[in-house]
């Protein structure tokens, strides 16, 4: 499954999964059944990778999000698209969540007027990420502002491309994550 881990590479034709779509190997092109709890491994998986995960990282992320009022899927995802490093790469200040969370930690942004330079970073109503003045001639930044028309921004968030700087208008919802997740497999998991 396309993952869009490698920024462009995934919208040009050099990307790996539209050329060769199977494992590698001799065998690769073979079938078999998976079982319930390797279809659900691999769901949680898929999302931990897609976010730059750690499994203990992870694994915390969803005991927050299983100790909120809610559906404890939805919460999840909330949870993990309201990063610092995720929603940097949203506003299209990078062009992958690989790069944002290298940005920060080489502290390029700031929240609210202040330096952050931690990824896991949360997020809140109101904030406002801006580029800070030092760091606006950064190559990566200049070039994933200039292909932000390509992957656009969501409606939970707000871009002003003038002013480098980003605010949150509101926490995304459900509807507003394209991806293909199956937030259910992966609370079936953990509820293990």
């Amino acid at each position: 499954m396309k993952l869009f881990l490698k920024g462009d590479r995934c919208y040009s034709d050099k990307c790996a999964i539209d050329r060769r779509n199977y494992p590698p190997g001799q065998h690769g092109q073979g079938r078999s059944k998976q079982s319930e709890y390797a279809i659900q491994l691999r769901e949680k998986q898929k999302v931990k990778w897609m976010y730059g995960l750690l499994e203990n990282q992870f694994r915390g992320t969803f005991q927050q999000a299983d100790r909120m009022k809610g559906i404890t899927g939805t919460n999840l995802l909330v949870l993990l698209e309201r990063r610092l490093d995720n929603v940097i790469y949203r506003l299209g200040f990078a062009n992958s969540r690989n790069q944002a969370r290298h940005l920060v930690r080489h502290r390029h942004f700031q929240v609210n007027g202040r330096k952050v330079d931690i990824p896991s970073y949360q997020i809140r109503l109101g904030d406002t990420i801006a580029v800070r003045e030092k760091s606006r001639q950064v190559a990566a930044i200049v070039e994933a502002l200039e292909a932000v028309a390509r992957r656009g921004v969501p409606g939970w968030l707000e871009l002003d491309k003038a002013q480098f700087s980003g605010a949150v208008k509101a926490y995304p919802q459900r509807e507003d994550l394209t991806m293909p997740i199956q937030e259910q497999l992966i609370v079936e998991l953990y509820s293990k």
